[in-house]
């Protein structure tokens, strides 16, 4: 008999937490993590969360906002209903003990910051550490609770569904031991995003698109791949691999400049030259107007400084990032931060309702894994926390207003194929092809001609893995690799099918905004549906 659970949930990020603690009372819960739990991405959230509860605020204004940021391909009904809920998550994290940035003279008695595409202060921060104190408060009441099983250090494989419904998932120990199959009522995958498909990245080495290449092999619809944000400042630094500098940093009055290099225009400010909102404008903006001052004068890098602001404020309100790029030698109290764009999160994903549900009985899908409609075209800063937050309590209520299902016998992995391999060196190279691929051919500003490269490239890189994959035993290496080439795959292939440019996706051949916003659907069966 299989180990088996009510609910096995796939990712310890901040929507596989909060769905774990929302189930664990009435259901027996698996958390699984490929790493140590809760060592994904949410931890390395700088910013914040964004929630409407000033009274000069309104959900109205939030919404706007995020519509707005989202490039007109937002699904308004699932953002209402996200940002409608953000007090009520702010309400239950501070409940679990998350210890936000306090503020006596605030009306709500906590600081909250300005991000990049909000029109009002509505973020609530632990200073410049947001993800981790979240992250590490969620950890120890997951850690204690009495129907909660950890397993860290595993990899999931595949899900395994049976007569069109999710029954669990293949797993394996990331030190390439037997693939054990588990069976489960229904399974949440909460698994994150796929920002290392990219060479240049902000996302932790496990961010290679598991749950969305698990759900697209299992037969779910994708939606939106095309959008990949890239942060637009990402720390330079030959040794500072994956830091950002929080959109926090631009809110509180920190300005972009072009560096010593840029000649006889050094040190000027260039961003208001690109829009009105000058470093306050959406991700994108910010992303594509640094990209092309890079590329007009060629630079490594541009400077953000904030050396203007008061020295004591920057090191409390910003004490990681002070700390980190003292670690470099850069006193950001002193000296302006090079910075880069890179990418930073996924917008699309695996099409979900609002309860979380996808195209397969019995699997769910939750946070940046997932594609609500609420990120649109362009991702609002600190809106995904938010989804975390909402969608595991949303995924956690759906499955409790439900009968608990039984649970099915599930086939067992073969594995019969060869156990070892002595050409390792092929996955490491097929990786770093791939990233570089995607860097150089599908990055910040696309053309037509750049992703046919891309597909080609990518296909045969594909044939090659699938052989691999097929001939020899399974490792953590092998399987992201797998993961990752699917991924970019529906990247590209979504990227192609949309004939304008929208939100995070540029195309110098297409540069015009079609009237109509629709979303790029790939579907597992066949076909797609795409703009027009």
């Amino acid at each position: 008999m299989e180990p088996a659970f009510d609910v096995v949930i796939v990712g310890t990020g901040l929507a596989g937490l909060a769905t774990a603690m929302r189930l664990a009372d009435e259901r027996r819960v698996l958390l699984v993590d490929k790493q140590a739990l809760g060592a994904g991405a949410s931890d390395w959230a700088q910013g914040g969360i964004a929630a409407v509860v000033d009274p000069s605020d309104s959900i109205e204004a939030h919404v706007h906002d995020t519509l707005v940021a989202g490039a007109g391909l937002c699904d308004e009904a699932a953002t209402r209903f996200i940002i409608s809920q953000g007090a009520e998550a702010v309400r239950w994290l501070i409940g679990q003990g998350v210890a936000f940035t306090p503020d006596g003279d605030s009306a709500v008695g906590f600081h909250l910051a300005q991000e990049g595409g909000h029109s009002c202060r509505r973020i609530f921060h632990a200073a410049d550490s947001t993800g981790h104190e979240i992250q590490q408060t969620l950890r120890r009441r997951v850690r204690s609770h009495a129907n909660i099983t950890l397993l860290e250090q595993h990899m999931a494989v595949d899900l395994i569904v049976q007569s069109g419904r999710c029954v669990g998932v293949y797993l394996q120990s990331v030190q390439s031991g037997p693939v054990t199959a588990i069976a489960a009522g229904q399974v949440v995958l909460a698994n994150g995003g796929a920002g290392k498909v990219y060479l240049y990245t902000t996302n932790p080495d496990c961010a290679t698109g598991d749950g969305v290449a698990m759900a697209w092999r299992g037969g779910c619809r994708i939606a939106n791949m095309e959008f990949i944000q890239f942060h637009p400042t990402c720390l330079y630094h030959p040794y500072a691999k994956s830091f950002l500098i929080s959109e926090a940093v631009r809110g509180e009055g920190g300005v972009l400049k072009l560096p010593p290099s840029a000649g006889a225009e050094a040190g000027r400010r260039f961003m208001p030259e690109h829009d009105g909102r000058a470093e306050l404008a959406p991700r994108d903006i910010v992303a594509r107007s640094i990209d092309y001052e890079m590329k007009r004068l060629g630079l490594d890098y541009v400077h953000l400084d904030v050396s203007h602001l008061d020295a004591d404020f920057l090191r409390a309100h910003f004490p990681t990032i002070h700390a980190r790029c003292l670690e470099f030698g850069i006193d950001i109290t002193r000296a302006p931060i090079p910075v880069v764009p890179a990418a930073h999160y996924t917008c699309g994903g695996i099409v979900t309702d609002t309860a979380g549900r996808t195209d397969v009985a019995g699997l769910y899908a939750a946070g940046e894994v997932a594609c609500t409609g609420l990120h649109g075209a362009n991702r609002l800063a600190s809106n995904s926390l938010l989804e975390c937050v909402v969608l595991g309590r949303a995924v956690a209520e759906d499955i409790l207003r439900g009968s608990r299902p039984g649970i099915a016998p599930v086939a067992t992995w073969d594995d019969s194929r060869v156990r070892d391999s002595a050409e390792d060196v092929v996955i490491a190279h097929n990786w770093d092809e791939l990233r570089r691929c995607m860097w150089n051919y599908v990055g910040v500003v696309r053309t037509t001609k750049r992703l046919e490269r891309a597909r080609r490239r990518i296909q045969l890189l594909r044939e090659e893995i699938d052989e691999y994959y097929a001939s020899f035993h399974v490792t953590r290496d092998l399987l992201e690799l797998r993961n990752l080439v699917d991924v970019s795959a529906l990247i590209v292939a979504s990227a192609l099918a949309r004939h304008e440019s929208r939100g995070l996706h540029y195309s110098l051949d297409w540069p015009q905004t079609l009237a109509r916003a629709l979303p790029t659907v790939m579907s597992p069966r066949g076909g797609y549906a795409a703009p027009s």
